[in-house]
């Protein structure tokens, strides 16, 4: 079963020496070693942005990884947001992300 979680602000991008708000929500995916996929497409895939997601996430117990839409990163898109457990989708320019 899918489940949504929604959260405004907080996590490693606000916080980066408390990482409470993302272990919670890494709990969320019951499984031992879940793959979070970070989507920060409404930044505009800003590099230091994803560098951050990175040194937080691969502090956890998880496998990191993202998802760029401004320079694709994947082949077939279906195929690999399936395979995520957690997708974790950055806040930023809502623009962006209605003119993608």
């Amino acid at each position: 079963m899918r489940q949504i979680i929604a959260m405004g602000g907080g996590g490693f991008s606000m916080e980066p020496d408390n990482l409470l708000l993302d272990q919670y929500i890494l709990s969320q995916a019951h499984t031992d070693v879940p793959k979070i996929c970070f989507i920060p497409t409404a930044s505009g895939d800003a590099d230091n942005y994803i560098e951050r997601f990175y040194e937080a996430f691969e502090k956890l117990i998880c496998t990191p990884s993202h998802l760029a839409l401004f320079s694709q990163n994947f082949i077939n898109l279906k195929a690999y947001v399936l395979q995520q457990d957690i997708l974790y989708v950055g806040g930023g320019n809502t623009r962006n992300m209605l003119s993608l």
